[in-house]
């Protein structure tokens, strides 16, 4: 079974069309597993409306905000599946790649959505984002040995064994990383896909996550 987490926060205008465009590209067995930190906007609320349509929803929420990494590992307690997948509740990230990501664990332990390798891209960022994508790039690089081309996406899956057996030390968005390198043994495949800036909502990049994100780089070098 495919077990698909998407953390949530003031999201409720994105949650049908990506729910829409899961079902439209998932034909194997599985579960959205969506789990929001108490979003204002009435995000659960609409997680419930669309699980009238779609029975394959799950919705966990949770009473305050705590972040990505404590979403994702709620949601892995949840999940029944033995294959995981993480995605954005933006749009970002392209639900038609699922099924092609879920596969590629026949012979992977972790699958890696990459922006940055032959056919991937970012579509319609400003320069400023770019240069704090590369930044934090360039950083992870030098604190941890990441053996993939993007490193810093949000974009993955990976089978249920290598999730249980990280230890979730960060608290920002850069899960993945902390994942590789709790795993050091585990075999890396990547797919490129074209991230697509959000269109409804705000995005939750600002200075305090790029502080967590360094505080985040040298828990998992020292942790």
């Amino acid at each position: 079974m495919l077990s698909i987490l998407i953390p949530t926060y003031n999201e409720r205008a994105n949650i049908l069309p990506l729910v829409s465009a899961i079902e439209a590209s998932v034909k194997a067995e599985h579960e959205i597993i969506i789990i929001d930190d108490n979003s204002p906007d009435g995000t659960a609320e609409a997680v419930m409306k669309a699980k009238e349509r779609f029975t394959s929803i799950r919705l966990v929420k949770r009473v305050g905000k705590f972040g990505l990494t404590g979403a994702v590992r709620a949601g892995l307690l949840e999940s029944r599946g033995d294959r995981i997948i993480v995605m954005d509740a933006d749009l970002s990230h392209p639900p038609e790649s699922l099924p092609r990501m879920s596969d590629m664990l026949d012979d992977a332990d972790i699958v890696v959505g990459s922006r940055l390798m032959e056919g991937g891209g970012v579509e319609n960022w400003p320069i400023h984002r770019k240069l704090i994508s590369d930044s934090a790039r360039i950083l992870a690089l030098i604190f941890v040995n990441p053996r993939c081309s993007d490193p810093l996406s949000g974009f993955f899956a990976a089978r249920r064994k290598v999730m249980l057996a990280t230890r979730f030390r960060t608290k920002g968005y850069k899960l993945l990383l902390n994942i590789i390198a709790d795993n050091r043994d585990a075999r890396i495949s990547e797919i490129p896909y074209k991230f697509k800036d959000r269109v409804a909502g705000k995005t939750k990049l600002d200075s305090m996550e790029m502080l967590n994100f360094i505080v985040d780089l040298l828990r998992i070098d020292f942790g």
